[in-house]
């Protein structure tokens, strides 16, 4: 089995210089490749000057994560692409977990790896923890993360589990399965793609698993930290784009009260003076209601094997009102 291992970076030189070497160090049975969207750094004459034999995939424009593995993933001839983000040092043997369960398991489509924070190594990571699910209005969470309350790893999650999305910071798919998808939905540009990926692949019966026993450790935000509304903007935007596309049934009743949770969101960020943020999200209703009329277009195609998609009705409630912050407590 052939692994590709492709980091998209954007003026990231100092994030390569820092975590490429233990990609180096712990994938000798996989090909690297730098798929560089057009960044305006010396990242790529680092590159060429500190690491030449490393695959080098030019992208002409910044089309963001979705756009950018498209671009540069049709280059590349692998049985299996790993999208790694730049911020991620892996471990000894996390490929070997990995491509074991691809050998035995042939209805496995995507993997993604436990995600533990590069800065507080005994917790969970919020990119993807041990595995991520979305509850019925489309509130994404993870086993090991609520929100932004982060599980300490005590090896409650040392399973192989099926999830219902992988993080995109470490994702592991079949290229066939990513070709059979057309990959990633390129308006998205950034944030939740993988999970309207892994959505689509459930709609075509594949399944989708958490490997505890290969490890990665995550910085998170290095790219667009939480703090910056173009975050925010793009998250509450990419959520009704999700929503839209892949809801089966009763798509008017969970998006009228996706919009109504949206806009308490938005008070909420007003309250606390966090302009910047409430005006991220009516722009991202904007956005959504200018792009309606072609998610609207996508979704037909999308519909094609009718599943449940949740497996608790409201996050939210659980959380906010409930006060369950685990997820073994939901």
């Amino acid at each position: 089995m052939t692994v590709a291992i492709v980091i998209l970076n954007w003026n990231g030189k100092a994030l390569l210089e820092k975590f490429l070497p233990t990609v180096i160090k712990y994938s000798n049975n996989a090909d690297i490749y730098v798929a560089d969207n057009a960044s305006t750094d010396e990242s790529l004459s680092f590159l060429n000057k500190t690491y030449p034999a490393i695959k080098q995939i030019k992208n002409k424009t910044n089309g963001g994560y979705a756009k950018g593995y498209n671009d540069a993933l049709k280059h590349i001839n692998a049985d299996v692409f790993c999208l790694l983000n730049s911020d991620v040092e892996v471990t000894k043997d996390w490929l070997t977990h990995i491509t074991s369960t691809f050998k035995n398991e042939k209805k496995t489509a995507i993997i993604q790896p436990k995600i533990l924070d590069y800065n507080k190594k005994d917790y969970f990571e919020y990119a993807g923890a041990a595995g991520g699910f979305i509850d019925k209005y489309g509130y994404p969470y993870c086993r090991g993360r609520i929100f932004n309350t982060l599980e300490k790893d005590t090896a409650q999650y040392n399973d192989n589990a099926e999830i219902f999305w992988a993080t995109g910071a470490c994702l592991f798919i079949r290229k066939s399965v990513f070709e059979t998808l057309n990959g990633f939905d390129e308006l998205f540009f950034a944030h939740m793609e993988e999970i309207d990926l892994c959505w689509r692949a459930k709609k075509l019966n594949y399944s989708i698993k958490y490997v505890s026993k290969s490890v990665v450790y995550h910085v998170g935000g290095a790219t667009l930290q939480n703090g910056n509304p173009k975050k925010t903007f793009l998250n509450f935007r990419n959520n009704l784009f999700m929503l839209t596309k892949n809801l089966d049934n009763n798509l008017i009743p969970i998006l009228f009260t996706r919009l109504v949770l949206d806009g308490v969101s938005a008070i909420k960020f007003l309250l606390e003076l966090k302009f910047n943020h409430c005006f991220a999200i009516l722009k991202a209703h904007f956005s959504y209601y200018f792009y309606l009329n072609k998610i609207l277009k996508k979704r037909n195609k999308n519909n094609v094997n009718k599943i449940k998609h949740y497996q608790i009705k409201s996050v939210v409630f659980e959380y906010f009102v409930n006060k369950n912050k685990k997820f073994t407590s939901l």
